[in-house]
């Protein structure tokens, strides 16, 4: 039985931890099965089975570089997966419980049953308790149950996780710990907890599975066609097993892992936690960006300023020390108070905690009356003594209190009150603020101010900053209610004051109905709702636990500077899986458009399983890893599997028709010299898809593409290559056939590109 004084250390040793599974990463088994066990790799292991049995070792390359590319893969995920466990570790905010009478922090794993938890404003509930103690605890349980409202919290009321607490403090008793708590059961059940949309992982699905169903079918008629048409079993296996591995985009899904995982890696590497593998995605297509301003354009913490005095004779410090000590928990204002007034002469009665739905808190001290400290706008009114001066201060970007007296505590609304000071309190610019934003607004992504400061002064910060539209900040009482009419004023300005939480997550949503991909960053409470119907969330690392729970990004050092690396890291990764999705689907058009004209009319397939494993690394594997790795700052648009599929079936097609064309002019008489031709007609016009991929031709590409062409002539002229890769030049008139087919192919492919819009400038 847990009392006030928490478990004893023997009761903790004896009861069920709170362990959960890893939200960071998947297990080991899981990299590898993921891996390994796929469809396409099993087609590839009969493939190379085959190869095995009943044609020569020299064709049976293709399985050798499937399982390094296997294990690449695995590697690199397993780096990304260490990267995410330690970050995920790092970002662990604790919890603090009483035991033996004694307050502690403790990690999260380390809850047991029955223990007893504090909370305080922004602390995530991780289990599901009772409550025991309450102060003005108010829990906010929108994300389980889409109630926007904050719960008061009395003792015995139930409390769950997944919800965290916006105002008071108290305690409460863990019931349900590790997966027996609600929110984990939830997650379980997929009910409200999923990962980010991923516009890339559900296209690739797309196209594996149109590939999937073309294969068989297609890998049918092949090998029933060089069954029949050949009188050498070997060789009418081999031609057989090269189209349809051919057919095959291993490399895709690979390549794809890989740019994933490296991604997480160069982001870890900058302190950067990425929750949701997919929110990389997000980071590429983000075009507006809101900032909550204090914690984020404004660094942590805050300094007392000046005490002005509305009325002579008042206690004005003694009510200030009072009310910032009756907060167990202080904020930031109540601990910027305590600095310059330690002492606290009064001992309340009652507390209202503050709120960023209330803008103020307040106490009763008993003969020494009822106080209320909080935003000016809120609590005075136009002309009311003290307005016109606390507006002139938020002019200047300073943050600014009222002190008041009232005659008691309200249980809703705002009380009546007696303005008595006004309290102002400085607050820093991060010095990386106004390069980050320059950074913004020349990639194109607009930046909208939201925050639960006075307009004045949200203003002053975004003026100094140099946000354009910052001397127009929004006052966003004032902001309409129907939907349209909120997006338009949202499109037209850039600073809002007095924002609500429920109004920044209707910001979001109103700016997501205009087809604008939204990133939300912030470090408080207020922020939760908006950051977890984002787009993308990104918390700060000081912020609140709630607010690191939620988002897909977590900034481990609080710096805002990162988040340009942040979406060009996410840029570079879509933009250049984009880029390789056109040379893996090139080849399986291109081998599609061979193995049926070939399987249709009874002829010998063009070239062996080794001349594609020479002609794929060359212009697909190689120059893939590469691309998928360069740098880049192209924002992702959306419509990827239309772009790709309008670059990878007309360079499939054009591929096909020049093999064909250079096998069927040949006419040596040798079929090793034919296939040759075809070889030479293969590389020349897929190196020039490459070349169109690799676009704008960058120094370094210019040295991968020509390095790649080299290779191949290396390999023409080297004798041991040669007859490792069984290539034998049919002469003069062959060589200038498949060359001059090649050409014609390359024309015509980059004229049907420029038609219709799809090459790249």
């Amino acid at each position: 039985m847990t009392t006030g004084q928490g478990l004893t250390a023997a009761q903790v040793a004896a009861a069920k931890p709170n362990h959960v599974p890893k939200r960071s990463s998947r297990s080991l088994a899981a990299i590898v099965r993921a891996n390994f066990c796929t469809l396409f790799n099993l087609v590839i292991g009969v493939l190379w089975l085959l190869i095995l049995i009943f044609g020569e070792w020299q064709d049976s390359v293709f399985g050798l570089i499937m399982l390094a590319n296997v294990l690449v893969g695995v590697v690199q995920e397993l780096r990304a997966k260490r990267t995410l466990d330690r970050l995920a570790v790092v970002s662990q905010s604790p919890v603090t419980v009483r035991r033996d009478g004694r307050e502690q922090e403790i990690a999260p794993d380390r809850v047991v049953l029955g223990d007893l938890v504090l909370l305080s404003p922004g602390d995530n509930l991780l289990v599901d308790g009772e409550v025991v103690e309450s102060a003005g605890l108010e829990v906010d349980e929108s994300l389980l149950t889409g109630e926007a409202d904050p719960v008061l919290k009395r003792p015995g009321d139930r409390v769950l996780s997944g919800s965290f607490a916006v105002a008071g403090t108290g305690a409460f008793t863990a019931t349900a710990v590790g997966t027996d708590a609600y929110a984990v059961r939830l997650a379980e059940e997929a009910a409200r907890f999923h990962l980010s949309h991923s516009e890339l992982r559900d296209g690739i699905k797309k196209f594996i599975r149109y590939v999937t169903w073309l294969v068989i079918p297609i890998g049918a008629l092949l090998m029933y066609s060089q069954l029949r048409h050949s009188v050498d079993f070997g060789t009418a296996i081999t031609g057989a097993v090269a189209g349809i591995v051919t057919m095959i985009p291993e490399g895709l899904v690979l390549m794809t892992s890989i740019a994933f995982a490296i991604g997480v890696v160069r982001l870890g590497r900058r302190r950067c936690l990425v929750q949701e593998l997919p929110a990389i995605e997000g980071l590429a297509r983000v075009d507006v960006l809101c900032l909550d301003k204090t914690g984020t354009l404004t660094a942590g913490g805050m300094e007392l300023d000046q005490v002005l005095p509305l009325r002579d004779g008042e206690p004005v410090g003694d009510a200030l020390a009072a009310l910032a000590a009756a907060d167990p928990r202080p904020n930031a204002t109540a601990r910027a108070i305590l600095e310059r007034h330690p002492a606290a002469p009064w001992r309340a009665r009652a507390a209202v905690p503050f709120s960023s739905a209330r803008k103020w808190s307040g106490a009763d001290f008993g003969p020494h009356g009822v106080w209320v400290l909080g935003a000016p706008d809120v609590l005075l009114s136009d002309g009311e003594e003290g307005y016109a001066r606390a507006a002139g201060l938020s002019a200047t970007g300073a943050r600014v209190l009222a002190l008041c007296r009232t005659d008691k505590l309200p249980e809703s609304g705002t009380p009546e009150v007696e303005p008595v000071a006004l309290v102002t309190l400085k607050q820093r610019i991060r010095p990386d603020a106004r390069e980050t934003l320059r950074y913004f607004d020349k990639q194109g992504v607009t930046v909208k101010v939201i925050s639960g400061d006075s307009p004045a002064a949200v203003s002053a910060i975004a003026v100094d900053l140099g946000i354009p539209g910052g001397e127009r900040a929004v006052d966003a009482r004032t902001l309409p209610d129907d939907p349209d009419e909120l997006a338009e004023t949202l499109d037209a300005n850039t600073v809002f004051g007095r924002v609500t939480p429920q109004q920044k997550r209707l910001f979001v949503g109103a700016l997501q109905a205009r087809g604008h991909t939204v990133a939300m960053t912030g470090d408080g409470v207020n922020d939760v709702l908006a950051l977890k119907g984002a787009d993308l969330g990104i918390a700060m690392g000081a912020g609140s636990p709630a607010t690191k729970a939620v988002a897909q990004v977590v900034l481990l050092d609080n710096t805002f500077a990162t988040l340009p690396h942040v979406v060009g890291e996410g840029r570079r990764v879509l933009a250049n899986i984009e880029r390789v999705s056109g040379l893996f689907l090139t080849k399986t058009f291109f081998a599609i458009v061979l193995a049926l004209t070939t399987g249709v009319a009874g002829m010998m397939f063009p070239f062996t399983p080794r001349h594609s494993t020479l002609v794929n690394a060359l212009t697909i594997g190689i120059p893939a890893l590469f691309l998928a790795l360069a740098p880049t700052l192209e924002r992702a648009k959306p419509g990827f599997v239309p772009r790709v599929l309008r670059f990878a079936v007309p360079a499939g097609v054009f591929c096909a028709l020049a093999v064909l064309a250079a096998y069927a002019a040949a006419a040596t008489g040798s079929l090793e010299q034919d296939r040759t031709s075809a070889v030479l007609a293969l590389f020349l016009t897929t190196w020039w898809v490459l070349v169109l991929v690799a676009r704008p031709l960058t120094r370094g590409r210019i040295v991968l593409v020509a390095a790649m062409a080299g290779l191949f002539a290396l390999a023409l002229a080297i004798p041991a290559v040669r007859e490792l890769f069984t290539l034998e030049p049919g002469g003069v008139r062959a060589d200038l056939i498949a060359v001059g087919v090649s050409v014609a192919a390359a024309a015509a492919l980059s004229a049907v590109l420029k038609a219709t819009g799809t090459l790249r400038t």
